[in-house]
Parts: C-alpha cells; structure tokens; sequence
C-alpha cells in the first residue's frame, strides 16, 4: 500500500461504536399532509465495519441515508454520530450513489479531488492521496483519463476514490451497484471489500440484493416495508477472506433464509 495511505492503516480497526441509533423516526410533510418515512430505528454501528442496509423499496433506507449524512434532520429518537471525537457531516461523510455522478469535463483525478477543492484542503497532499486512491482501486493508468473514456464499473470506482479523498470517517453507499450488469456488480463486490479492508474507513452500503447484502457486511441490518422499522441486526460471519464461492456455502445459505424470513418472504 502506499504511504499516503499507510497512516490509514497503520492500526486495526477499533471497535468504538460510531453511530448510535434509538428509536428513530422521520416524517416528510406536505402541506397539511404527512408521511411517515421512518418509523422506528434503532442500531449501533461500530468504527469499521461495513453495515449492509437492506430492505424493500421505498421502505426508507435513503431516507436514512440522508439523516446520517446530515442532509436530513430526524423528528424522533436519538442519533449519535463520533463518539467523543466529534462529527462534523461535511467533513466527515463520503458519498456514493448509484449513479457515478463525475463530471464530464474534468479529469478522473480531478474528479477525484472535487471533494479536497470544496473543502480547501492542501492541494499537493490531495493529489498524493488522490493518486494513492486511485491506485488502491485499480485506477493507477486512468488519472488523465476522461469519464466518457472509462467503463461502468471504473466510473464507479473513480467515485467511491472521491468519496475516500477528503479522508471521512463515514462513507455512505446507496445502491453503488445497482446500475451495473451482474458480472461488473459481481467483480465489484469483490473490489468494494477489498477498498474497505485496505481503507480502514466504516461503510453503510444500502442495497435491494439480499445476497449482496450478505456478502459484503460485516453486519447486516434489515429493515420492514416503509415506515422503515428495524426487524434485525446482526453479524455477518463468513470465510475470510471472502470469495464469491462463499455464496454456495451452507453458511452463507443460512444467512439469506434468514432475511428472507424477516422481511416474510417465502
């Protein structure tokens, strides 16, 4: 690894909770109208895990998404994010949608630096780290590069670098994969595990895909049918380090029945 990113990894990760939520509760209104998005959420997410957030549509895992990035306040319960090292959301939070969402008329490095201009950080440490990132998610060659010029799944990439270049201590996926063909999506899962291995950084990634969910948490949280309610969470505790093989594994089987059943799916 590089030594921009060697300080990142110099210690294996804590496991000091960084999120605490109780009883959360958000609702949207219009008007004289309201609808409840969240109804009832509670979990703890511990400094370096990877939380995979799954549930059916529109039950309110963006909507929680946008509370832990402070895009959104909650009108219920308690959310606690930091610890007592402080959080401060447009400092500490990194983004990544479904869409790549580069701009098309700069560079993948300087696409990748977007983050470090808006917060003013020191230009010549954010390009070493950018090309460090760039290089830890396979993007070394690809700098100069225009993103009309890289696949799907390197835009993707470029955009989870960019999420990581401003050093967070929160990253947020919603859907990173969704627009991708299933073998991309496949190959990426495999990349997104390594990326968070090799970043030491704690990652909330929302999907649909049950087995996705699956195989890329460290700790799976499920939510019910919108208002979002949580059913459950718990460790993912699987073949290290993991391989799509693990996916025909009894284990890994066991893990998927059980999501299944509580968001009664038969």
């Amino acid at each position: 690894m590089s030594t921009a990113l060697a300080a990142d990894g110099a210690a294996a990760r804590s496991r000091t909770p960084l999120i605490r939520m109780r009883n959360l509760r958000k609702v949207y209104r219009k008007r004289d109208q309201e609808f409840l998005a969240v109804s009832d959420v509670s979990l703890d997410i511990d400094e370096g895990d990877l939380v995979s957030l799954v549930g059916p549509s529109g039950c309110g895992k963006s909507t929680l998404l946008k509370i832990l990035s402070g895009l959104q306040g909650h009108d219920g319960g308690t959310l606690d994010i930091g610890g007592n090292g402080g959080f401060n959301p447009g400092r500490d939070v990194g983004m990544v949608f479904q869409q790549p969402l580069l701009l098309k008329w700069r560079t993948v490095l300087d696409n990748v630096l977007l983050p470090a201009d808006i917060l003013g950080l020191p230009r010549r440490q954010a390009r070493d780290r950018a090309h460090a990132l760039l290089e830890m998610v396979g993007l070394a060659g690809f700098a100069d590069k225009m993103p009309y010029e890289l696949s799907g799944g390197m835009q993707q990439r470029a955009s989870i670098a960019r999420a990581l270049v401003h050093d967070p201590k929160l990253v947020l996926m919603d859907e990173p994969f969704g627009a991708l063909d299933a073998l991309t999506r496949e190959k990426m899962n495999l990349e997104m595990l390594r990326i968070w291995e090799q970043s030491h950084k704690t990652f909330v990634v929302v999907t649909h895909s049950i087995q996705e969910a699956v195989f890329l948490g460290s700790r799976c949280a499920v939510l019910t049918a919108g208002p979002a309610r949580m059913a459950d969470s718990f460790p993912i505790e699987l073949e290290e380090p993991r391989r799509l093989h693990v996916k025909t594994t009894p284990e890994f089987g066991d893990y998927v029945r059980r999501i299944y059943d509580l968001l009664g799916v038969e």
